[in-house]
């Protein structure tokens, strides 16, 4: 899959990500872990290689510590693989395809409407005290509440000025 374009021989440490520059060197860099900064990090060049990127090709450094080459994955279709199994074709079936009209929606502006106040009484209620009596099951008073009408308020039709 992968072919070496150049032998460099780098030892890798941990908590660095190896990679090949723009010019073609091998360069690290230091990864995200806990307790670093967050944002980029100083590239550091490990050893200068110069190798000539070739557009299509994805350029890494391999276990050994050599700038190495695979071909880069391009246009293809997704749902193509290529397995053991036989693969059924089916008929592609063609679709009528109607165009619709455009409907133009007229912009209507809303006049803001203003909301009526209304009142509402405040309703006292009546204390209610309990007779204790031995022996006997302590009966509750049923408590009245009275009806509260809402008054409805009339406004008046504003007088037309004559001309």
């Amino acid at each position: 899959m992968a072919e070496v374009v150049a032998k460099s021989g780098v030892k890798k440490e941990s908590g660095y990500l190896y990679f090949v520059d723009k010019n073609g060197n091998v360069a690290r860099a230091q990864m995200s872990r806990a307790g670093r900064k967050k944002g980029r990090t100083k590239k550091e060049v490990v050893a200068k290689t110069g190798v000539k990127k070739v557009s299509g090709y994805l350029y890494f450094v391999d276990k050994k510590g050599n700038v190495a080459r695979a071909k880069m994955a391009r246009g293809r279709k997704a749902g193509k693989k290529s397995t053991k199994k036989k693969s059924v074709k089916k008929k592609a079936v063609k679709k009528k395809t109607v165009k619709k009209k455009a409907v133009k929606k007229k912009a209507v502006k809303k006049k803001p409407v203003k909301k009526k106040a209304v009142k509402k009484k405040t309703v006292k209620k009546k204390a209610v005290k309990k007779k204790v009596a031995k022996k006997k099951p302590v009966k509750k008073k049923a408590v009245k509440k009275k009806a509260v009408k809402k008054k409805v308020v009339k406004k008046k039709a504003p007088k037309k000025k004559k001309r």
